[in-house]
Order: structure tokens, then C-alpha cells, then sequence
């Protein structure tokens, strides 16, 4: 059976053959549709509904393509979804960039634009860390060349051997070996021996530091002496019974004689000064 589709334009109308299911078309069958229906979207103006059926059950025809070049990830199958969406879109691209008059058939087209697509899906968002395009690219090349120069010295290339053997600078070598390391991360909690109790290993995390809590402290303290050094006798005094000895305001105000009122107000006054003073170091 059939279907008649009118372009709406001066283009001639032409007989598709009807696809009910283009998704269970044979390969070899998809083929040859896909010839006639390449034929036929070549005459149609883009956008227009006629248009758009034809292009769409191209797609639906060729997915399998997408599926086959998927295998070549079958390492990968807890992204296999993310491969397949990936790899339509290079189906699609590779549909709009077809012309007939290349003389070369459609699949052998579409595969290298399907597997690009999702090569470079793989090399954007495989990275623990997000390094520029460029280094990406660079980690391929060292890893690469650090293969032939090991079968060649028959030990690790240091990185002026590797920046010889690919005609560039050993700075930018090591830069690409440095961001090579952003590639995969590992867990704090993965234990650091395998041997013995697992529960009780030691992990990754168990070896990093943590924030000296008073470090912060020395540093205020260090920041608030020349402060101090600028204040009267009495001031200091008055620091010193509030802060070190802790005394109340009240035992300040009779050790000075006094009220506690007053010695209120003079800590507001000794605190706000030295709060200004941190403020115009930072």
C-alpha cells in the first residue's frame, strides 16, 4: 500500500510506500525505504507538515543504526538510555546533512556521525571534574604516545620523553598530566587496605585533615594585639577582667568603683573599636 503525499509546492506529487511500524523494518528493507524517502524530502519545503512525516520516519527507520553503534559501549550499560538519546541526535544531524547526490550510501554516512555523538557525549561528561575542552583532548594524545614510548624504553616516558614524541612543550605535558588526574574520583570511604576486617579499615577519609577549630582563634588574636596596644591602661584592664578572668560587670564596676551600667557602656565602647579595627584589616 501506498501513501500519497502532496508538497504544497510546485513539487511533483510522488507515491511513498506506507510504514505502519518503521521501527520494525529489516535493515535491509530500511535501506531501500530510505532511499525513496530520502528522494522524496529533497523536494519538500523544511517545515511544512509533508515534511516533517517523511523526516520523522527516517529516523524511525534508521534507529537501528543508533542500537548497533550502541554495542560498542555495551561497557557502559548502566548509560546505555544516555547512549541511545545521544546517538539519535547524531542520527538526526547525520539525516539533515544527507544529500543523494554524494553517491554514498546513507549508513556509511550516519555511523560515523552517530559514534562521534556519542564520543563526544562520553568526553564532556565523563570527567569527575570539569577540565577544559582542550586537555581532554591532550589526556587522549599522552595516553596514547605513553603506550608506544613504553613498548619503545620498556618503562614509563617521563614527561620531557612524551612532549618529544609529541612535538610540544613538557610545561603542557605535565599540565595534561595533572588534569588527567580530574578524570575519575574516587570515594573517602573506600578502605586503603584491602586486607583484614573490612569494617575496620582504614579509609581515605580517616587520613585527610579537618579544620583546626582553633586556628581561628589564634589568628583573631594575632589580628587584635596591635589593636589592644593602642588602647588606655584602663581599657586593657577592663578587657582583661571581662575576657580573661571572666568577672561579671558588676565585680568590674567594684573593682573600679563604678556601675555596671557604666561599665556596659565601656565595653560596647572597647568592642565596637576593636570591631571596626578587624573590619579595616580584612
Amino acid at each position: 500500500m501506498a501513501t500519497t503525499i502532496s508538497t504544497g509546492t510546485d513539487a511533483p506529487t510522488t507515491q511513498l510506500p506506507d510504514v505502519p511500524n518503521p521501527g520494525e523494518v529489516a535493515p535491509r528493507d530500511a535501506k531501500e525505504l530510505s532511499k525513496q524517502f530520502f528522494e522524496r524530502m529533497a523536494v519538500l519545503e523544511e517545515g511544512t507538515e509533508e515534511y516533517q512525516y517523511v523526516r520523522n520516519t527516517l529516523i524511525e527507520l534508521n534507529l537501528s543504526l543508533v542500537k548497533y553503534a550502541a554495542t560498542r559501549f555495551r561497557s557502559r550499560s548502566d548509560q546505555m538510555e544516555d547512549i541511545i538519546q545521544v546517538g539519535t541526535i547524531g542520527l538526526i544531524k547525520a539525516i539533515d546533512r544527507f544529500e543523494l547526490s554524494r553517491e554514498v550510501e546513507f549508513t556509511t554516512f550516519a555511523m560515523p556521525c552517530v559514534v562521534g555523538e556519542i564520543k563526544r557525549f562520553f568526553r564532556d561528561t565523563s570527567w569527575s571534574v570539569h577540565v577544559p575542552r582542550r586537555l581532554q583532548e591532550l589526556r587522549i594524545d599522552l595516553a596514547r604516545a605513553t603506550d608506544v614510548l613504553f613498548q619503545q624504553l620498556d618503562r614509563s616516558p617521563t614527561p620531557a620523553e612524551l612532549a618529544a614524541h609529541l612535538g610540544i612543550e613538557e610545561d603542557e605535558v605535565i599540565e595534561g598530566l595533572v588534569a588527567a588526574n580530574g578524570y575519575s574520583a574516587g570515594s573517602l570511604d573506600l578502605p586503603l587496605d584491602d586486607a583484614g576486617d573490612a569494617a575496620a579499615s582504614e579509609t581515605l577519609g580517616d587520613r585527610l585533615g579537618e579544620p583546626d577549630k582553633e586556628l581561628e582563634i589564634v589568628e583573631n588574636v594575632q589580628a587584635l594585639k596591635p589593636l589592644i596596644e593602642e588602647f588606655d591602661e584602663r581599657d586593657r584592664e577592663i578587657l582583661r577582667m571581662r575576657y580573661v578572668e571572666e568577672m561579671t560587670q558588676s565585680q568590674i564596676g567594684a573593682e573600679l568603683g563604678v556601675s555596671q551600667m557604666h561599665v556596659s557602656r565601656l565595653l560596647a565602647r572597647i568592642t565596637a573599636r576593636l570591631r571596626e579595627g578587624l573590619l579595616a584589616v580584612e
